[in-house]
Parts: C-alpha cells; sequence; structure tokens
C-alpha cells in the first residue's frame, strides 16, 4: 500500500488526461459537497427547534379545564368548572408517579386593559400566580434578587418577580428595582427578583419578558379567588411516561369533579414529552432523507468514476498484459487498480468534504458575528463522527468504483493483453 513506486504510478496515469481526471474527480467532489452542506443545515435547523425545548422539563405535561361537553351525575353539559386546592393535594396523595406539581392562577393576560402600575407608568402584562415548582419546570435566569419560595407561598406575601423587560418599562435606566412597589389591579406588590427566560420560544401564548410573577396563595387572598386553580404543570418521575401521569391526573380530576369519563373536550392538555419526540422522529427522518440523497448524489459520481476506470483499464491492455506475463499476480493488478480508483475518490471527496465545513463555519461564523437571531436555523455544522462516516463512505465508494474495472483487468489473458493494440 506504501509502495512509492506504485503511488508514482498512480499519479502518472491520473496526470496524463488532466481533463478526464478533473471532470471524473468532480461527480464525487460535488456529491460529498452537497451531502455535507445538507446534512449541516439540516442539523442547523434542527439545532434551532430544538434550542426550544432548552431547560424546559420535557418530561412534563400541562392540563386546564373547558366547557363540558357531555351531562354527568344530573349536571348539564355545557358546564364551566375549574380545579381547587384540594384537588391538588388529592393529586400528590394519590399519583405517586407525579414528579413536579405546580398549579398556576392567570387572572389576567397582558392582551387587554393595563393592569400595572408605577408611578406615572402604567402597562398590560401577564400576570401569573405560581408555586416555585414551576421554576423547576421552566426555569429563568435571575437577573438580580431571588425567586418566589415556599416562605412566600406560606405567608402568603406581597410579593413579584419581573420580566426584564417589565424592569425596563417601568424603572429608569439603571435604577434598581428590587425593594421598590408596583401595584397590580390596585394591590402593592413589593419586587423582589428580575429575570430573564432562558427559553424564549416555548410559551403558552404569552411574552415571557412581559411577565410578573407573584405567589399562588397571594393572588388567590389579595383578589378573593377562593381556592380556584386555573392551569396545572405536571412532571413524571424517573423511567415514567408523562403519559401516563397525565392520564391518571386527568382521570382523577373527572372524577373529583364529576366530569364525565369519556368527555376527552372538559380538558385542555399538552403533552410536551409527545411533541419532543414527535420532533425528534421527525428530525431523524429528515436525516435519513438527507443521508439517502447525498449517498445517491454521491453514487452518480461513482458510477462516473467506474465507467472512466474501465476506460483506463482498456488503454492499458498491454500493459497488463506485460505485468502479468512478467510474474504479476492477479492481486497485484486489481491492487493497483483498486487503489487507483480510491485515490482519485478519496482524494477529490476530501476536497468537498473540507469546503463543505468551510461553508458551514463561515455561514455560523457570519450569522454570529453580525448578532442575527436566526429562529429557523442556528449553529448548523457537521460533527467529528459525521466526517468520519463521510470518510469511509468515500473509501467504500472508491472500492465499489474500482472493483468492476479490477476485474475486467484480472480476466485479459496475458497472451490476448500482448496482442492488443
Amino acid at each position: 500500500m506504501f509502495d512509492r513506486d506504485r503511488w508514482f504510478e498512480i499519479y502518472s496515469t491520473l496526470r496524463s488526461n488532466k481533463l478526464r481526471t478533473f471532470m471524473t474527480a468532480f461527480g464525487v467532489f460535488w456529491g460529498i459537497l452537497m451531502l455535507i452542506i445538507m446534512v449541516g443545515s439540516g442539523n442547523g435547523l434542527r439545532n434551532s427547534v430544538f434550542d426550544g425545548f432548552q431547560d424546559f422539563a420535557t418530561n412534563s405535561a400541562f392540563i386546564w379545564t373547558r366547557q363540558t361537553t357531555l351531562p354527568y351525575k344530573g349536571l348539564p353539559r355545557g358546564r364551566y368548572w375549574n380545579f381547587n386546592n384540594a384537588d391538588m393535594k388529592a393529586l400528590k396523595d394519590n399519583i405517586p408517579e407525579i414528579g413536579y406539581l405546580a398549579p398556576r392562577l392567570q387572572p389576567w393576560s397582558g392582551n387587554g386593559e393595563n393592569n400595572v402600575v408605577r408611578g406615572i407608568k402604567t402597562a398590560s402584562y401577564d400576570i401569573f400566580g405560581d408555586y416555585p415548582a414551576f421554576f423547576r419546570i421552566d426555569p429563568v435566569t435571575m437577573l438580580s434578587g431571588r425567586e418566589i419560595n415556599d416562605i412566600d407561598i406560606l405567608e402568603k406575601r406581597k410579593v413579584a418577580v419581573i420580566g426584564n423587560r417589565v424592569r425596563d418599562e417601568l424603572f429608569e435606566k439603571g435604577e434598581e428595582p428590587i425593594g421598590k412597589y408596583i401595584r397590580i389591579r390596585g394591590v402593592y406588590f413589593q419586587v423582589v427578583g428580575v429575570f430573564e427566560p432562558r427559553n424564549k420560544n416555548m410559551s403558552f401564548g404569552n411574552d415571557k419578558e412581559k411577565t410578573v410573577f407573584i405567589p399562588f396563595t397571594s393572588l388567590q387572598v389579595a383578589y378573593n379567588m377562593g381556592d380556584e386553580v386555573h392551569f396545572l404543570a405536571v412532571t413524571a418521575r424517573n423511567n415514567t411516561s408523562v403519559a401516563v401521569v397525565e392520564k391518571k391526573v386527568m382521570a382523577l380530576l373527572a372524577e373529583r369533579n364529576k366530569v364525565a369519563p369519556e368527555d376527552e373536550q372538559a380538558f385542555g392538555h399538552f403533552n410536551l414529552e409527545k411533541e419532543f419526540e414527535q420532533m425528534n422522529g421527525l428530525f431523524n427522518g429528515i436525516n435519513v432523507l438527507i443521508w439517502i440523497v447525498g449517498i445517491g448524489t454521491l453514487f452518480a459520481g461513482v458510477v462516473g468514476v467506474s465507467n472512466i476506470m474501465l476506460i483506463v483499464v482498456k488503454e492499458r491492455t498491454k500493459e497488463i498484459g506485460i505485468q502479468r506475463s512478467i510474474g504479476a499476480t492477479p492481486w497485484k493488478i486489481t491492487g493497483q487498480i483498486l487503489m487507483e480508483s480510491v485515490a482519485l475518490t478519496s482524494f477529490s471527496g476530501m476536497i468537498g468534504l473540507v469546503l463543505g465545513v468551510s461553508i458551514l463555519e463561515m455561514i455560523n461564523y457570519q450569522m454570529v458575528s453580525s448578532g442575527a437571531e436566526a429562529e429557523m436555523f442556528k449553529n448548523p455544522g457537521v460533527d467529528f463522527n459525521i466526517a468520519l462516516t463521510a470518510l469511509i463512505v468515500l473509501i467504500f465508494a472508491g472500492l465499489f468504483a474500482g472493483f468492476i474495472p479490477a476485474q475486467k483487468a484480472v480476466s485479459i489473458k496475458p497472451v490476448e493483453a500482448l496482442r492488443a493494440e
């Protein structure tokens, strides 16, 4: 394999017809270039979509109430209903598979009238009453201060944790909001924290940066909401599917609130684990399709290499006959043809591989340096394993391209070869 004379002979053969060598190599070069760019672009799209799940607990489900559609136990259809505090305790006591349980209140959204006041500034924000567990499901980055804690819940403290855009709009630039008061629907709350969402894409119709969190119990008491619960988030313990937990939660809540077991429309629910798996399956399918198309394109180039090698074998029939007549073994002839084929495909393919990676890195660099936030494309590129796989594909492609010409070469009888013109 490391015979210097053999490699020099391969170089001379390929150099003897530069145009033919170039056109043959271009097919392989283009095939591997397209494969790398498609794989890298697919990774960029995948990274962007899965960035939407970043830090979010993917083993979570979200459940809320809707109007009933079936009569049940003397209650009419079309009934509006809500969860309550006792339902939350029942879920904890009866469903051991639950990891985190986070009830939530959302009495006002940020799409209506102004609901938050500070001094002469007023604005409309999403107001949520939450337990600390919700921050374990959808984590945030605290820019200053702290999150809601268990003591806030127990003592029903009138404290608020505000989003970074709430801070920017209600407070002067450089002003420290911690310890200051804001008025929410006529009730004063002390700001104890400012946060920035880690995940801005995963939301339920609200702008997370323009959100105010207050303790769940404080919201119930301050606004006379009784024991209502508008919404709950739940996660599953390790080795348990959240789909199982979701089903048990809805069954128990339906039983406790006299909702017909078959009334599927009485609940709104969203299973993030299911969505995550569907997305993962979709991108796995896209990745397989990319490899099929890329290898198909590469195969077209390999066929071209194989055809040219057949021509090369025909042109060198007399030379092969001389080699055979002076004692060259069939394996030596086969090895020579295979090495020429592998050298041609590997060299041209490596150029395509390097150029493809360079193009992806250049695109990524331009995106990062420009500061552009591309929601549908992020960090395109290929990792070492993909590059190694592409290299292995190239070697096998070269062996495949040279196999038929090599068989043709060793089938030539020395006497007939010496007679060839």
